[in-house]
């Protein structure tokens, strides 16, 4: 069985996130309730979530591979050792393509993007 990785969460955040668990239990809000009250965004298509675990595995195995501690990739790129790990874990929503860019330099590699046919 596959153990579960929680995402550590402060006092604050957990309050606050139960918060809003407390409140859809009581309102229960519709839909359209929730799109007017703009607390509503498009579901992300699920394509789109597995490309963006894959660049997060594509990451990780790169670091892995050049023998590079967070901690160091940190230094050579510039980037705090977090981000790093959010990237790698894929819970960082939407890096750009300069942030790729340092990291794929810092593994002594390069960064490509390509467009392919669906099917």
């Amino acid at each position: 069985m596959k153990r579960v990785r929680t995402i550590p969460q402060s006092p604050e955040e957990k309050v606050r996130l139960k918060a809003i668990r407390d409140q859809f239990q009581t309102e229960r809000p519709s839909l359209d309730e929730l799109i007017a009250s703009g607390e509503y965004s498009e579901p992300v298509p699920h394509g789109v979530t597995l490309d963006a675990m894959h660049i997060a595995s594509l990451l990780k195995q790169a670091r892995e591979e050049a023998d590079l501690s967070l901690a160091a990739v940190a230094k050579r790129c510039g980037l705090d050792r977090s981000v790093i790990s959010r990237l790698e874990n894929g819970l960082y929503e939407n890096p750009t393509l300069a942030t790729l860019n340092r990291l794929a330099r810092a593994y002594g590699k390069r960064f490509l993007v390509q467009l392919v046919n669906n099917g």
